[in-house]
């Protein structure tokens, strides 16, 4: 059996389509990997230049970073309610698209048609203020998961994901006597893991880079989160570098911190967490979109 050979021009187009894909891949990736070895190199070294590797290798800007005052805290605060308000929207996403499936549900159409004009209308800052102040929650850690709990968007991914399911799955359960929590608990929720697991990526990700409600309704210290401290931080980075400067000595050695080495491992503190986690759901990540977008 012999191999059928390459035409000169589709031979050329591989060629120019692998090169262009090539440089996309590194353009994409390079400026990441800069901040990365920029925040792994010696402060003084890197303004020299950094271009491949790190330039003297050390771990004095993350132990500067980390050093500051209520880093710590902050993070607690941020994982929480990363954890906390991605496992909320999930659960009130998703039985909330179950019930809407339920054509014995009254005034069904109505309610799903309130969730979309939520998509196309926003009631602007000042309203969104007041309710929140109204409902009891500034100053308050409900404030970074309440919210959220409802999101039009991942509504609509996970109904048009139910909806492509089998009937006749649900009917057996109810034959068998199951109810409605039952069937979505044992039935509905583990069938529709790859768009659960895509509405909790869009949460995820969502959670952490918020920092909006707690720069305008948060003044207590032990309720700051970390996006909001590291961009005060990164934008008072010449300050905490010159305060660095002071406190990193060993023995007869200054060990110097410059603004750009705090920036890029501020930078590196704040990514590299919900980038370590793409890799876990891609695969249902990927499915879930396509899936939804069959029919959606």
């Amino acid at each position: 059996m012999t191999k059928r050979s390459l035409k000169l021009p589709d031979l050329l187009f591989s060629v120019a389509n692998y090169t262009i894909l090539s440089l996309l891949v590194i353009v994409t990736i390079y400026p990441f990997y800069y901040i990365l070895i920029y925040s792994l190199s010696d402060p003084i070294e890197a303004q020299k230049g950094v271009y491949l590797w790190p330039a003297g290798f050390s771990l004095e800007s993350y132990k500067s970073t980390f050093a500051l005052k209520g880093l710590q805290d902050a993070a607690v605060v941020s994982l929480s309610r990363t954890v906390l308000g991605t496992i909320l929207t999930v659960v009130c996403c998703s039985f909330f698209a179950y019930l809407i499936t339920k054509q014995e549900l009254p005034f069904r159409r109505a309610i799903y048609r309130f969730v979309l004009i939520t998509m196309y209308f926003n009631a602007g800052f000042i309203p969104w203020y007041l309710s929140m102040k109204a409902y009891g929650l500034q100053n308050n850690f409900l404030l970074y998961i309440l919210p959220t709990a409802l999101v039009g968007f991942n509504v609509i991914l996970v109904k048009t994901f139910i909806e492509q399911l089998p009937a006749s799955l649900e009917e057996s359960a109810k034959i068998d006597g199951a109810g409605y929590i039952t069937i979505f608990t044992k039935l509905i929720f583990p069938l529709s893991m790859p768009i659960i697991a895509t509405i909790a990526v869009f949460a995820a990700v969502g959670q952490w880079n918020t920092w909006f409600d707690n720069f305008f309704l948060v003044e207590n210290p032990k309720l700051q989160t970390l996006q909001l401290m590291l961009y005060q931080f990164l934008n008072q980075s010449n300050a905490i570098a010159n305060m660095s400067t002071q406190e990193l000595t060993r023995g007869d050695t200054v060990r110097a911190m410059t603004p750009e080495s705090i920036r890029m491992t501020i930078t590196m503190i704040v990514t590299l967490p919900i980038v370590l986690v793409y890799p876990l759901l891609q695969r249902y990540f990927v499915k879930g979109i396509m899936l939804g977008a069959v029919k959606g």
